[in-house]
């Protein structure tokens, strides 16, 4: 299977799809739109046969553009990781943490390693544009005063030498990562207020967006109905309506599969919501 990634070989999203599909070749796009667009093209056509995309982070909150994309997109979740994030100081060999004066990565992996910049105030963070892009980056250029901030599969990947494992300020630091397909029948929102994907069996949690007309009580009756029914919400937020200015759309994950109580809940859902979609049906991942 091809599993396309965002950024590049070696970065947290290589991990996880490596942990999620062993078999895969991972394929790395720049842009996290380039993933979705090979995902809805298909393997058959020049595309891949699933993605895998960050969603969540334990510290720096939700990843918006992918929520955004899968309400957008022909896609469904079929699976999810939550990988632990560990932070590397990776430089050229040779290169030690005393000839340092810069240290490249991703804007979120450099505020998630703030004491370690506390403590060598004489380094600068500069913002990059991956993680493990960092890393080929330095390498690349034989850089003798800077270093990245990725992952340890990114030094095996680029040959770069672990200065210093593990600096992230908190060790409680996880991703949610989806396993993203595309649908087999192209789902629409137009004349249909309940969109599902196919589910998947010992499915037992669900991701669904939907959206409310902006009325006392509207969002109240939403919720009721997976209150009724005693499911648990796992997972609420709001995002902007793209194109729909002081519009929103909530996302929520509850923890129900394929079950009677899931099925009339989201049945109820669509009779008091503008729409609703179903994101997927999938196992609920633990730690790794």
């Amino acid at each position: 299977m091809k599993i396309a990634i965002q950024g590049e070989l070696g970065s947290f999203s290589h991990e996880a799809a490596s942990r999620m599909v062993p078999q895969g070749t991972p394929v790395p796009c720049a842009r996290s739109a380039e993933v979705l667009d090979r995902v809805e093209l298909g393997a058959s056509k020049g595309g891949v046969d699933a993605a895998v995309i960050p969603i969540e982070n334990s510290l720096a909150g939700s990843v918006a553009e992918h929520f955004d994309l899968l309400l957008e997109r022909d896609v469904c979740v079929r699976n999810e990781m939550q990988l632990r994030i560990v932070h590397n100081l990776i430089a050229a060999p040779g290169v030690k943490v005393k000839d340092l004066r810069r240290v490249l990565s991703h804007p979120v992996a450099l505020d998630q390693c703030r004491d370690f910049f506390r403590q060598h105030p004489q380094i600068e963070p500069v913002p990059f544009y991956d993680t493990a892009g960092s890393v080929k980056h330095v390498v690349a250029e034989h850089a003798r005063d800077a270093a990245g901030i990725a992952s340890r599969k990114a030094a095996a990947v680029y040959g770069g030498k672990i200065l210093a494992a593990g600096i992230e300020d908190n060790r409680e630091n996880y991703t949610r990562f989806f396993l993203v397909q595309r649908l087999t029948k192209r789902a629409t929102r137009n004349g249909s207020k309940l969109v599902a994907p196919p589910i998947l069996p010992h499915a037992n949690k669900t991701s669904i967006a939907f959206r409310v007309r902006n009325e006392p009580g509207a969002l109240f009756k939403a919720l009721a109905v997976l209150a009724l029914r005693e499911i648990s919400l796992s997972k609420i937020e709001s995002r902007p309506f793209r194109g729909h200015p002081w519009e929103y759309v909530f996302y929520a994950d509850f923890l129900q599969g394929q079950s009677e109580a899931a099925h009339h809940a989201l049945r109820h859902l669509a009779e008091v919501a503008d729409f609703v979609k179903v994101l997927g049906v999938y196992p609920a991942a633990g730690r790794k």
